[in-house]
């Protein structure tokens, strides 16, 4: 069986750093000094990575796996019938469940930022709000290891665990071999 490199190192420490801020500010959510750190490093690591969605290596370019309609209907008309293609990249449907994590990521951040502003400060409505967005992502974390486990097993392939070495498997099973 012949392997391709798809995540490059960036991608991977990306990754796992934001699971470790997220996983963390779950854990410790009174909004002390950690809490609030946490978020900016998170914010921050969703830039940098939206940064290298536009100049880094090819599985990690917009144009490799950005959800398209192109891309996104047939992609799911094809998990309803049971018969998902192998993606080498994000599939579709993960594309945009990153898009959805980054998105609720920054507004975690932003909403969690300005909660520090004189302006805003002791708001229950914006309290209320950042406390929503955290259940949404935690939500769609959920959704996303499930999801992973899932294609894991449905394509055979630790999918996990090719985001902490970078591999996974070229097979005729996949249409992007020859791209």
């Amino acid at each position: 069986m012949q392997r391709v490199k798809v995540w490059d190192p960036l991608v991977r420490i990306l990754h796992w750093g934001l699971v470790l801020c997220v996983l963390g500010n779950f854990i410790n959510e009174s909004g002390e000094t950690w809490h609030r750190w946490a978020g900016y490093i998170a914010s921050a690591i969703v830039l940098t990575r939206l940064l290298w969605g536009l100049i880094g290596t090819r599985h990690a370019r917009f144009s490799d796996w950005f959800p398209t309609p192109g891309r996104l209907f047939p992609y799911l008309k094809a998990l309803l019938r049971g018969q998902p293609p192998r993606v080498l990249g994000h599939n579709p449907a993960g594309a945009l469940m990153m898009l959805l994590l980054m998105t609720l990521v920054l507004t975690l951040g932003a909403t969690g930022y300005m909660m520090g502003l004189d302006a805003f400060w002791g708001e229950e409505w914006l309290e209320e709000l950042h406390e929503g967005f955290a259940n949404t992502l935690i939500a769609c974390v959920g959704l996303h290891v499930l999801a992973a486990i899932v294609e894991s097993i449905r394509h055979r392939e630790n999918l996990p665990l090719a985001m902490v070495h970078g591999y996974k498997r070229l097979d005729s099973a996949s249409h992007e071999q020859d791209q």
